[in-house]
């Protein structure tokens, strides 16, 4: 394994890896060219410009794209898995959703997280009913979710992600179009998740947000 250049917070255990990884779309320069990445668990945010690569790159952790080189792998459950080895597992195991995606529009969130919850074996009701509070979502639990402000559906995929329980967490910018409070209750679960043990969190964003304790910060350029 080639080492990371990029720097843990910590000597946690690493839950993510992945070595020499290359992608770029046809007739365009490259947007990662031999990319290791060494992560633990916690949140662990990519930085950079736009059209940089960031959502490129949460989509080939997530499966969504494959790279043209390079191998991810995912410690979970006791054992390593990969996208490539067996998709069924790692889809079990890592949360992704695009936050533009149109697929559970008819679904109000109540029924949304239902669904969510017989994906994932260690999805937690209680952290939805908290979160869902704390976003301030009550009015909207049973709004279809074409109804619903672009900051609200963000909301609903955020509660989703921090109630999935699963072992890598994929968030596309997650601060875009939410209200002054979720920006800070979404701060506070940050920094909450960043002491987790088993978990990590991988965020793309412009920036990363002040205060929060970050296992490792990737910049694309």
């Amino acid at each position: 394994m080639m080492p990371s250049p990029d720097h843990p917070r910590t000597e946690a255990p690493l839950l993510l890896h992945a070595q020499g990884l290359q992608f770029g779309w046809p007739g365009q320069p490259p947007l990662l060219a031999g990319r290791d990445l060494r992560l633990p668990a916690g949140v662990s945010f990519v930085t950079g410009d736009e059209s940089c690569g960031k959502t490129s790159l949460l989509r080939l952790l997530a499966g969504d794209l494959v790279p043209q080189a390079g191998r991810i792998a995912l410690w979970a459950d006791g054992a390593w898995c990969s996208p490539d080895g067996d998709p069924a597992a790692w889809r079990r195991q890592v949360f992704w959703i695009d936050p533009a995606t149109e697929a559970h529009d008819a679904l109000s969130p109540r029924q949304f997280w239902d669904r969510q919850a017989q994906v994932w074996p260690r999805f937690s009701a209680d952290a939805v009913e908290a979160l869902s509070e704390d976003f301030a979502l009550a009015p909207h639990l049973d709004k279809p979710l074409y109804m619903l402000s672009a900051g609200s559906r963000r909301k609903v995929w955020l509660t989703a992600g921090f109630a999935s329980g699963a072992t890598l967490t994929l968030i596309d910018q997650p601060f875009a179009a939410l209200d002054g409070p979720s920006m800070r209750c979404l701060r506070a679960l940050f920094t909450d998740a960043s002491d987790h043990p088993g978990r990590a969190w991988v965020v793309a964003d412009y920036e990363v947000p002040e205060g929060v304790p970050l296992a490792a910060h990737i910049r694309l350029p």
